[in-house]
């Protein structure tokens, strides 16, 4: 259990590193203001047309007596929200870090010149494009998986009782998992660490992560916190990867602007 904390501390330092260097977060939050933007958009539009949407999609119900037939629609209606709701938290932090891709690899390297004794920081080799590349076709099989898993609770809810009780805590958990595991692939992959590793090490602390990605799923469903959540999240995921890593840490560095940092090629 102790995991479940120090993951939630590895948060709240993400968030403490970005406020103390402003330049940094100012850029970060540039991608989540565009993404926040057509999340919104899309959401608006499921809340507009969603009950058309179920209607056309229950014809067998057209001549069912009032109000049950209400009832039926409303309820599927209201879950289909949610699980747009669940598929835009599980996703942002994707499509958030494929949009600003360049502004958080260098964010996440600073963090790492920063916390570094030694001030290296790992470096992938990779050009731009082929990062982009690795980044878009792994983010595409997690959300693979993460829809899987959507898809499973979402058919889990209809249980009396657990559907309503056990079944959405379990969902914060898994959203928190595949939150982590997107932040963390921003330091991971620099580090020459591919998908299948990255979920092996995340299996193996799965209290650390969920510590880490539970809560911020959480935060997430406040309206425009991913936004500004963002920077600190990715600058506490890569210390977090460190942790899983076990990589050594400066408790007291330099400012990573003020420290020189020394990049080395991931093996």
């Amino acid at each position: 259990m102790r995991d479940l904390g120090v993951g939630f501390g590895y948060l709240l330092k993400g968030q403490r590193w970005v406020a103390r260097h402003g330049r940094q977060y100012g850029f970060g939050l540039l991608p989540g203001l565009i993404t926040l933007v057509l999340y919104a958009a899309a959401l608006v539009a499921l809340a507009l047309w969603g009950a058309d949407a179920v209607t056309w999609a229950t014809p067998f119900a057209d001549d069912w007596a009032s109000p049950w037939q209400g009832l039926f629609r409303g309820f599927l209606t209201a879950v289909l929200f949610a699980l747009g709701l669940l598929l835009c938290v599980l996703t942002f932090t994707a499509v958030t870090l494929l949009v600003g891709q360049p502004f958080y690899e260098n964010l996440s390297e600073r963090v790492d010149a920063d916390v570094s004794p030694d001030g290296a920081v790992p470096y992938s080799g990779l050009p731009l494009w082929r990062e982009l590349w690795v980044s878009a076709r792994d983010s595409l099989r997690v959300l693979v998986r993460a829809g899987l898993w959507g898809v499973l609770l979402f058919a889990l809810g209809f249980l009396p009782g657990v559907g309503q009780t056990v079944v959405p805590v379990i969902g914060f958990f898994v959203t928190g998992f595949f939150l982590t595991e997107e932040l963390a692939a921003v330091a991971l992959q620099r580090r020459g660490v591919d998908l299948r590793a990255r979920l092996t090490l995340l299996r193996a602390r799965k209290t650390l992560v969920w510590g880490f990605g539970t809560p911020l799923g959480l935060a997430f469903l406040v309206p425009f916190a991913a936004v500004f959540l963002m920077p600190g999240a990715v600058a506490g995921a890569t210390l977090l990867a460190r942790d899983l890593l076990g990589e050594e840490n400066a408790e007291d560095g330099d400012p990573a602007g003020d420290k020189p940092g020394t990049r080395q090629t991931a093996r």
